[in-house]
């Protein structure tokens, strides 16, 4: 009578391991059809060239190469024996094979329905009669399948391996969130508080169910640089891979759960998964239901999405580099730092509160953000009430160069030289006093005393507190891209920059008048000064700091100690 149970049984002595059930069994027709194929499957060519292979390449080969297959059996065994007897017939056979000569099919004695598959083990297999060894692969492989799968040791009780339950395939409605929190915690190794949890099926072209978890906490090998997603590849609940890389991009390489599905051919490899028409259906479904639920968050639970976008934003926006097809979805849930207050806005929200006459998107490249409050390119945007984009993450410079604009709207930095918001926020105060003029000879003669360090020296219109800034040719890359550039290569040096200076300051002022006075004695020196407390307001190191503090120390003692300040 059938009851639904799968029994392994090990026999030391005789070197072999038998995996019995109760089910409708095989006639002869039948176990020539489906078990006689060996010829034509592969098998025999596939175990001649894996006897070099290491144990652990061996044994991850053996599901992914075959999958739920009769034939990977023979990577472990040099004879197969199956006697079954099929439902409502009289006698049983027995079906063997070396998996090399040929197999034979003749009589056998079996009392009830059912089939019994012994495997005479190989010499170098001997691990798979240890029952910890098969209790690790049947929970591994085979945990979740409909039926259970039982241990049986003839001098004792016999032993579940399985649980022969899968959660996915319950309906949402009926599982509890401790249910959720408990399968998240076993599968993903995981003790955080999922963001989102994602359970759906989908049945037509394709069948598939997802069951997905979106970490609240980053993952701690989710920046690791192979980028691999461990999502859990099960064909009809039987686990295939956590290392299907089609799965998923590698932006969503973070979701934690299971995808089950009945229509992956499994008699591929696991690297040609990646190009299965099935996989990648599922893939962009994946992304679709994950850019949704993130669309959703984002609307419905702000605090929790902004939680969220500080532990893995920056793996999202990966996307925006990556995924052109779905790049404008991933732009309109990115969240990104304000410099007015630190907050985070999507650029939609940015677009709603531009300030008047703005017609682009400001923003400011840095390595971090607090280094972004306190640089001096924001004195002038502050100044007039203009919010400005913070991007601190080494992504964002990539995925600029492939983005034109948001939903019309063009990026412009903030560090380039053609940035004019003369006409955009508010008007200066009438009252302020008329900026005081600067010798055209002090910048003529600081750009002669930085001659190949800068492009030029110039008067800036967006400086209120700061002495100078530097800022880059209209062409040339972001600060933050030189920098990335310049850590993988120490020879390279970038484009040269321009220094802009603020002429109301006290300093410029000062010097200004020495200048004219003809006395530019150490001008030299102070031009340099400038230069690099630009750079170190830039966050990069000087080149000498012995240069730079000589005459910042000077300035502080001796006779002649006011002669610029």
């Amino acid at each position: 009578m059938f009851d639904g149970n799968v029994s392994i049984t090990a026999d030391k002595k005789a070197k072999t391991l038998t995996i019995s059930d109760d089910g409708i069994g095989l006639s002869a027709e039948e176990m020539k059809s489906t078990l006689g194929t060996i010829a034509s499957s592969g098998t025999k060519a596939f175990v001649d060239s894996s006897k070099n292979a290491d144990s652990a390449d061996f044994e991850d080969q053996l599901i992914g190469q075959f999958g739920v297959g009769f034939y990977s059996a023979f990577m472990v065994a040099d004879k197969i024996e199956v006697v079954s007897k099929a439902h409502a017939a009289t006698e049983a056979n027995l079906w063997s094979s070396d998996g090399k000569s040929g197999f034979s099919i003749e009589s056998a004695t079996r009392e009830d329905t059912g089939t019994d598959i012994t495997l005479h083990l190989r010499k170098d297999a001997k691990e798979y009669i240890e029952p910890e060894r098969i209790e690790y692969l049947v929970k591994k492989y085979s945990d979740h399948i409909s039926y259970p799968v039982n241990w049986s040791d003839p001098k004792g009780e016999p032993k579940r391996l399985n649980s022969a339950q899968a959660l996915w395939t319950r309906q949402a409605k009926d599982i509890s969130e401790d249910e959720y929190q408990s399968f998240y915690a076993s599968t993903a190794m995981a003790y955080d508080k999922p963001f989102s949890v994602l359970h759906n099926r989908t049945e037509g072209a394709i069948e598939f169910t997802n069951l997905l978890f979106v970490p609240s906490a980053a993952p701690f090998d989710v920046f690791e640089p192979e980028r691999r997603s461990k999502l859990q590849l099960y064909v009809n609940r039987v686990f295939i891979t956590d290392n299907c890389e089609g799965l998923v991009p590698k932006w969503l390489r973070f979701l934690r759960g299971v995808v089950d599905t009945p229509d992956v051919d499994l008699n591929v490899s696991r690297e040609m998964l990646q190009q299965n028409p099935v996989v990648t259906k599922i893939n962009k479904a994946i992304v679709k239901r994950v850019l949704g639920e993130f669309g959703k968050a984002l609307k419905n639970r702000r605090e929790d999405y902004e939680n969220f976008w500080n532990a893995l934003g920056k793996v999202v926006k990966e996307g925006l580099y990556e995924d052109e097809s779905n790049r404008t979805k991933i732009l309109e849930i990115s969240l990104f730092k304000s410099s007015q207050d630190g907050r985070l806005t999507t650029l939609g929200e940015y677009v709603e509160n531009f300030a008047q006459g703005q017609e682009v998107i400001y923003y400011l490249s840095s390595e971090n953000a607090e280094m972004a409050m306190t640089s001096p390119h924001l004195e002038t945007f502050r100044a007039k009430g203009i919010d400005v984009i913070v991007l601190d993450d080494p992504i964002d410079d990539f995925w600029l160069s492939n983005t034109e604009d948001s939903d019309g709207k063009t990026f412009q930095s903030i560090t380039h030289e053609d940035v004019d918001i003369s006409n955009v926020g508010e008007a200066k105060d009438e009252t302020e006093k008329e900026e005081p003029p600067v010798s055209e000879g002090l910048l003529e003669t600081m750009k002669q005393s930085l001659e190949g360090v800068v492009s030029d020296v110039r008067l800036s219109a967006n400086l209120e507190k700061s002495v100078a800034r530097l800022i880059a040719d209209k062409e040339a890359m972001n600060p933050q891209m030189e920098r990335m550039l310049r850590m993988q290569n120490p020879n390279f040096k970038g484009s040269p920059k321009i220094l802009e200076v603020n002429g109301k300051h006290a300093l410029i002022q000062a010097m200004s008048s020495q200048t004219e006075k003809g006395n530019s004695e150490d001008l030299d020196k102070y031009a340099r000064l400038l230069y690099d407390t630009a750079i170190i307001g830039e966050g990069e190191a000087i080149d000498d700091p012995g240069a730079f503090s000589d005459p910042l120390i000077g300035s502080w003692k001796g006779p002649n100690r006011n002669s610029f300040l």
